[in-house]
């Protein structure tokens, strides 16, 4: 219950939540997914909510990433100090 009140009050995404308490993704997923509907369905569908809005944003941020990672490798190749 807690991992699924950290991602709706933080708007988290599986993987912060994960690394924020120091457990496998999986780990968090199978809580926040399968355990937490039957403990708290208000919360599961708090969670349920993020979690959509998440997987409709990856493929923004996986772009960014994609973006800045090439952005630095670019700079390196020049000489220029890479900035963020």
């Amino acid at each position: 219950m807690v991992l699924g009140m950290y991602l709706v009050e933080n708007n988290a995404t599986v993987r912060a939540v994960a690394a924020r308490f120091g457990i496998s993704k999986s780990t968090v997923h199978k809580d926040v997914t399968q355990n937490l509907k039957n403990v708290n369905y208000a919360l599961y569908t708090d969670v349920q909510r993020v979690l959509k809005k998440n997987k409709e944003e990856r493929h923004i941020r996986g772009g960014e990433a994609t973006k800045i990672k090439y952005k630095h490798e670019s700079m390196q190749k020049s000489g220029k100090n890479p900035v963020k």
